[in-house]
């Protein structure tokens, strides 16, 4: 027999529309209050995350937080919002560089347009903005058009991820 907090929680769930962040990150500090071991607490979130169209990028984020945080120290759920949100600007942070160093690209320019596609929350491969960030290549050359998609592949994965969490490199 289910608990009854956990049916109440489910019914709840089909009613809203889309889970926020905030709200899982509320879920995890509650289902810490209740003694769950970190493999079933992680268990736990896993399938909330993934029930939220919105938040399934940010699953490895969120339980990567779980895993490094000792979650007893945070007194109320506006410290887990807290600490989450710092936790994942800093490794945007870390992967932004991590991406532009790792396709080679025009540093200044790909700063600028990963910041502004995480404020609008989307990446758009049309126009001069997205081929200003390309390591020069000539359009000509055979492996441009690979590279091109490669990268913007990874971009779009990353500003899914981090949408909503922060918008500063």
């Amino acid at each position: 027999m289910e608990n009854w907090d956990d049916v109440v929680f489910e019914v709840d769930l089909l009613k809203s529309q889309e889970i926020d962040l905030d709200y899982i990150l509320e879920l995890i500090f509650e289902k810490n209050k209740k003694k769950l071991d970190k493999a079933s607490l992680i268990e736990e979130i896993r399938r909330v995350i993934r029930s939220s169209v919105g938040n399934r990028a940010k699953e490895s984020l969120i339980i990567d937080f779980i895993n490094q945080s000792n979650l007893d120290l945070y007194v109320d759920r506006t410290d887990v919002i807290k600490a989450f949100y710092e936790y994942a600007q800093a490794e945007l942070k870390k992967e932004a560089v991590a991406l532009i160093a790792g396709e080679n690209l025009n540093e200044r320019e790909a700063k600028h347009y990963i910041e502004f596609s995480l404020k609008r929350k989307f990446a758009n491969e049309n126009g001069t903005d997205f081929n200003n960030i390309l390591p020069k290549m000539s359009p000509l050359n055979p492996q441009y058009l690979a590279k091109k998609q490669t990268v913007f592949k990874k971009i779009v994965a990353f500003i899914e991820k981090f949408k909503d969490v922060g918008e500063q490199l």
